[in-house]
């Protein structure tokens, strides 16, 4: 006679381990794919030059079949959310309260104004386009504040909708674009001009889209004009947690109805943002080592890259071409805007109470 099968029980340890291990395997495949890319694009870019996140998301867009079904699906979602604001809260380890306070107020009134209203014309500009409003809000954003990183910010706080990812890759590729050639072409403005280092410093500090690119920038003129554009971008950077709340208040109805009724499960406030206030404010007291921030700097670039190769993947090219040209208008619409803020108020002295 045979004997009765036994099973173990549901709630035996081991079970429970690998319910908590089961979502992290799922996930292993999708996350590889998007740190293998970020560690190519980022080889190329360092060795070739060019911009790495631009790089990582279009060979990310090469590889979209992988976000339509398989084992890699789980993985690229996580990775386009959860590591994008984990890269984002770690952006708060290079911003220091002194950093702000040494610029005087002339570049604070002019960094503020310049986000503020570039923010707003880029939503006045896309309905003059006939665009959405949130596609000219992002873009605005993005331009005014740090260019692909605010894109990527901006975007976590806003609603999730069919559109969402499509405009958060448009807006990546155009102000990485956008901002590599102003790159090249605002320090022959600079010389133009005639600006002092000075001035040409809080120039291009306003107006450049990412930092990278206006340390590069600024350094090419003199090493006064890279400290001073550096820390005038620095300052653009910190607009980011103001930005990303009024995102957040202005979108919560949104994020609400996409969540559902419950108004508890949509967080006044997101952690990644908590985070990256905290970490701006135990930066300032100078607590963390040098080798600390570096790292966590490093970790925050590696982070970024890996979510922009995610949200390649998740997109199509088929997808952007039926956008058309509007988009591209609009982006460049809003950086003239914004340099022709930040000359004015070189010319008028507001930038250099």
């Amino acid at each position: 006679m045979s004997q009765p099968t036994t099973h173990a029980p549901s709630d035996a340890p081991d079970s429970g381990w690998r319910r908590h291990l089961a979502p992290a395997r799922a996930r292993m495949p999708g996350v590889l794919i998007c740190i293998t890319i970020a560690l190519a694009t980022t080889f190329i870019a360092d060795h070739y030059g060019g911009p790495t996140l631009l790089y990582a998301l279009l060979f990310g867009m090469t590889l979209h079949f992988l976000s339509e079904q398989g084992p890699c699906l789980l993985g690229v979602e996580f990775a386009a959310r959860t590591i994008l604001r984990l890269g984002v809260a770690l952006l708060g380890v290079r911003i220091t309260l002194e950093q702000v306070a040494e610029l005087g107020i002339g570049p604070v009134v002019t960094v503020v104004a310049g986000v503020i209203l570039t923010i707003v014309a880029g939503g006045v500009l896309a309905r003059l386009l006939g665009l959405r409003n949130d596609l000219g809000l992002l873009t605005g954003g993005s331009v005014a504040i740090c260019g692909a990183s605010a894109a990527l910010a901006l975007s976590a706080a806003m609603p999730r909708n069919e559109v969402a990812e499509r405009n958060t890759i448009l807006t990546v590729v155009g102000v990485t674009t956008l901002s590599t050639a102003a790159m090249v072409l605002y320090p022959l403005l600079v010389g133009a001009l005639e600006l002092s280092d000075t001035q040409a410093g809080i120039f291009l500090g306003g107006t450049i889209h990412d930092v990278a690119q206006v340390v590069g920038a600024g350094y090419m003129i003199s090493d006064e004009t890279g400290d001073i554009s550096t820390f005038v971008k620095l300052l653009r950077v910190a607009m980011l947690v103001p930005a990303v709340m009024v995102f957040m208040l202005l979108f919560r109805r949104a994020r609400m109805a996409e969540g559902g009724a419950d108004g508890a499960k949509v967080p006044m406030f997101p952690s990644f943002l908590i985070a990256f206030v905290v970490l701006v404010l135990i930066n300032s007291l100078g607590v963390i080592p040098p080798v600390i921030v570096e790292g966590m700097t490093d970790l925050s670039r590696w982070c970024l890259v890996t979510a922009i190769a995610a949200l390649g993947i998740k997109t199509s090219f088929q997808k952007l071409a039926v956008v058309g040209w509007k988009p591209v208008i609009l982006m460049i619409a809003e950086t003239l805007f914004l340099l022709g803020l930040v000359l004015v108020c070189l010319y008028t002295g507001i930038a250099e109470w």
